[in-house]
């Protein structure tokens, strides 16, 4: 039998002073069986940061032709693509052919590091590809966030990015 994805409720406040985004947005998240929940927090995170009445929670880890989120444009075309982890070039290439814009936010330093290293050649051909990264500490505190109902306020400024809820509070710097 196979296992089901664990759901999550999210309440999520978003004060975006550098994009001028204002929301609050109700999100039902699917954790997939072998997704941690530093992982799941990572990808709520990106939602906050990139957030838009568009952008949305895909299939992700069971699904080989999405990524983690993505925004679609009202004629169906791929406006931004947001893959966690570190994809192979294959994946790189492809996203980069879908999608107006790609990012990929790595979450484990010392492997995106020598991802990073081995993907340069391949980043430096694909003008449409950011690569954001986190630190190990960011992704264990982002995991103790996890609960199945959260109320979140995220506020950016400055590039700087505070997510919490009533009882913690963590600031969070890409790296």
């Amino acid at each position: 039998m196979a296992l089901k994805a664990t759901i999550f409720k999210a309440e999520l406040q978003i004060a975006d002073m550098d994009r001028h985004y204002y929301e609050t947005h109700m999100l039902t998240i699917a954790q997939h069986p072998s997704e941690t929940d530093e992982r799941m927090m990572v990808r709520l995170l990106a939602f906050a940061v990139y957030a838009h009445e568009r952008l949305a929670f895909t299939k992700g880890i069971s699904t080989e032709d999405e990524p983690d989120l993505w925004q679609k444009s009202l004629s169906d075309e791929i406006e931004l693509w947001i893959e966690l982890g570190q994809p192979d070039e294959k994946r790189l290439r492809k996203a980069a052919g879908r999608a107006q814009q790609v990012v990929i936010i790595t979450y484990n330093s010392r492997s995106a590091a020598v991802w990073r290293s081995q993907m340069q050649d391949a980043l430096s051909k694909l003008d449409n590809v950011t690569v954001r990264a986190l630190n190990n500490e960011t992704v264990e505190a982002l995991g103790k966030l996890a609960q199945r109902n959260m109320s979140l306020q995220c506020t950016i400024q400055d590039g700087e990015i505070g997510i919490g809820d009533d009882s913690q509070h963590l600031t969070v710097r890409f790296e």
